[in-house]
């Protein structure tokens, strides 16, 4: 009996351990048009999961927090879901590049996409 438990154990773990979740976005680099400082602009990142479990973008890091971003719900399996990044301009000059690190439980366990501005100082 404890053999067979074992057995079960085993193959249920390799079951498990062959499913995961799998990250691909629209466009990793997007690039902002020239823009003004002051507006607050935005863009949605189109993110797929081409795994077989659902992707989980739990949690997300910035190097500023002029950068904010609206993670979406579990994504299931060969679905896409919106990843909406924001990002304020007042107060920020020329090129800007910033990285979104996401939290997920693909097999990195991190993930990123990135968007580069070039902001025009208000008194240019």
């Amino acid at each position: 009996m404890r053999c067979l438990a074992i057995a079960l154990f085993l193959l249920n773990s390799a079951f498990c351990i062959a499913q995961k979740a799998e990250f691909s976005v629209d466009k990793a680099v997007f690039s902002f048009p020239k823009t003004k400082e002051g507006p607050v602009i935005s863009h949605d990142y189109i993110i797929t999961n081409t795994g077989t479990i659902p992707l989980i973008i739990s949690d997300y890091k910035v190097s500023c927090p002029c950068t904010k971003a609206v993670l979406p719900e579990p994504i299931p399996p060969g679905q896409s879901a919106v990843l909406h990044v924001t990002f304020e301009t007042k107060g920020k000059y020329y090129e800007q590049d910033r990285a979104i690190l996401l939290s997920t439980n693909t097999k990195k366990g991190t993930e990123k996409v990135r968007f580069k501005v070039f902001v025009i100082p208000q008194d240019e």
